[in-house]
C-alpha cells in the first residue's frame, strides 16, 4: 500500500506531540488505600502539581480514596440547560454576553481559540455560591514550617465574617435571577472584622466587582490604628498582609478578574484532588500541622496558565487546574517573575449536603461545596499560612451558610465602607 509523501513528516509530528503532552496523560498506579509519602511519591508524580510535590517530599502526606461524581445542585444544572446555549463571548473574551444563570459554557471544545477563556469564566461563574455565603469563626496560623515537622506560629488570626453576596446569576432567593443593579455588580465581598490578634483588632477589607470588564474592581482595607480607609490598587490584590502567605486574588485557587490576565491552555491531566474530605471540621495532620489529613481522589482537569496583564503585579505566573466536572479548583501553582515555583494554594472541599449530623444544622437537600480548610505554602521561604474553616475553637459552628441570605446577616448594608468602620470600632 502506498503513502502519500510527507506521511513519515506527519508521524513524526504525532509523535513528538505524544511526548509532549506525555506528563498530562500518564497514569501513576494509585488505589483506594494508598497512603502516599515522600518514600513513595514516585507512585503519584505524574497525579500532582510541582507545588504539592514540594509539600509530600516535606511531609505532606495523602490518603488515596475512590473518585466520586461531584453532582451539581439541582437549580444550576436546570438554568444551564435552559440559557447556556444564547451565552457568548466578546471578541476579545473579556466579557460574557446574554448569561443569566448556571454554567455559561457547559460544552468546552479544546480547539476553540478562547477556550482557556472559557474554562476561566467557568470557574467564575461555577456552582460554589450562586446567591451569597457566610463564612464565620474561622481562624488561622501562619509562621515558618519544618521539613517533616510542625509550623511554628508566628501570627494567630480571629476572624468574623468572610461573605459574598452575587447580584446575578441568583437561583434561590429573591429577587432573582438579579437583584436590582443599577451600579452593574457581579458580586460583592468582605472579610471583617478582624479579632485576633489584638494589634489588628477591627482591620477588614471589602470589595465590589462588575460585571463590565472594562470597570475595575473596588477594594478598600480599614486600618482602625489609623483611623481611616486605604483604597487598594488592582495589583495590591497579589500582596500577602500582616505577615501571612495568603493574597486576595489567591481565594479559592483563584479570585481575580478574568480580564487581568492573559489565559493559556496547557491541556488536561489526571490530578489528585481533596474533594470529599470526611473531617468537618478539619483535621490537621499531627505531626506535619500545616498539613491537612485528607483523602485524595483523582480527578481529571484542565490546565490553565494565567500571567498578569499589570506589570507590577507581584506574580510571575500562576498554573491553575479545573475540574471538568465540578469547575472548581483544587489546588494551584505560583511561580515568581524568574519562573521559579513561589507558592501554592491547597483547598480542602468536602461535597455534602450539611455541614455534620446535629440538631439546627442546615441541611441543604443536595451537595454544597464545603471548604472545611485552606493552606497557602511558601516554598522559597518554607513558610505556610493554615486556615480552620470553621475554627475548633468553636464546637458546633457550622461555619459556611449557603444562600441565607439576611438570616445569615448577608445585607446589602454589610458591604458599605460605614459598616466596614463601623465593625471596626
Amino acid at each position: 500500500m502506498s503513502k502519500k509523501p510527507g506521511w513519515w513528516l506527519a508521524l513524526a509530528g504525532a509523535a513528538t506531540f505524544a511526548l509532549a503532552i506525555l506528563p498530562f496523560t500518564a497514569r501513576a498506579d494509585v488505589v483506594p488505600g494508598d497512603r502516599i509519602t515522600e518514600q513513595n511519591i514516585d507512585k503519584v508524580k505524574d497525579l500532582i502539581s510541582p507545588g504539592m510535590e514540594w509539600c509530600i517530599k516535606h511531609g505532606w502526606p495523602m490518603t488515596i480514596g475512590e473518585t466520586k461524581r461531584v453532582e451539581w445542585p439541582k437549580a444550576y444544572k436546570e438554568a444551564t440547560e435552559k440559557y447556556a446555549s444564547q451565552v457568548k463571548l466578546t471578541p476579545d473574551g473579556l466579557n460574557v454576553l446574554n448569561y443569566v444563570a448556571g454554567l455559561p459554557f457547559p460544552n468546552v471544545d479544546t480547539k476553540d481559540p478562547q477556550v482557556a477563556l472559557k474554562i476561566m469564566w467557568n470557574w467564575s461563574y461555577n456552582h460554589l455560591t450562586t446567591d451569597d455565603v457566610d463564612l464565620r469563626n474561622f481562624d488561622a496560623d501562619t509562621g515558618a514550617i519544618a521539613d517533616h515537622g510542625p509550623l511554628t506560629v508566628e501570627r494567630h488570626f480571629l476572624l468574623d465574617h468572610f461573605r459574598r453576596l452575587f447580584w446575578t446569576g441568583r437561583l434561590y432567593v429573591d429577587p432573582k435571577p438579579d437583584k436590582p443593579n443599577p451600579n452593574g455588580y457581579r458580586a460583592q465581598q468582605g472579610l471583617y472584622p478582624i479579632l485576633e490578634p489584638f494589634d489588628l483588632k477591627g482591620v477588614g477589607a471589602l470589595g465590589n466587582r462588575y460585571i463590565s470588564s472594562e470597570k475595575q474592581d473596588d477594594s478598600w482595607l480599614y486600618l482602625p490604628s489609623l483611623r481611616r480607609v486605604r483604597r487598594l490598587s488592582t495589583a495590591q490584590r497579589s500582596d500577602a498582609l500582616f505577615g501571612q502567605d495568603t493574597d486576595v486574588d489567591s481565594y479559592y485557587g483563584y479570585s481575580g478578574h478574568i480580564a487581568w490576565m492573559d489565559f493559556k491552555y496547557l491541556g488536561d491531566r489526571d490530578l489528585l484532588s481533596c474533594y470529599h474530605a470526611k473531617n468537618y471540621p478539619v483535621k490537621w495532620n499531627d505531626k506535619v500541622d500545616w498539613a491537612f489529613d485528607e483523602t485524595w481522589e483523582k480527578r481529571r482537569v484542565y490546565v490553565i496558565e494565567g500571567i498578569s496583564k499589570l506589570p507590577q503585579y507581584a506574580y510571575g505566573k500562576r498554573v491553575i487546574f479545573v475540574d471538568k466536572e465540578a469547575w472548581i479548583i483544587p489546588y494551584s501553582d505560583i511561580y515568581d517573575r524568574s519562573g521559579e515555583l513561589w507558592k501554592v494554594w491547597v483547598n480542602d472541599v468536602s461535597f455534602r449536603p450539611k455541614a455534620f449530623e446535629g440538631a439546627n444544622v442546615i441541611d441543604y437537600g443536595e451537595d454544597r461545596g464545603f471548604i472545611p480548610a485552606i493552606v497557602m505554602v511558601d516554598m522559597q521561604l518554607e513558610h505556610a499560612t493554615k486556615a480552620s474553616l470553621p475554627s475548633h475553637r468553636f464546637p458546633g459552628e457550622q461555619g459556611w451558610y449557603f444562600n441565607q441570605s439576611e438570616k445569615a446577616g448577608v445585607t446589602d448594608d454589610w458591604f458599605t465602607v460605614a459598616a466596614l468602620v463601623n465593625a471596626g470600632h
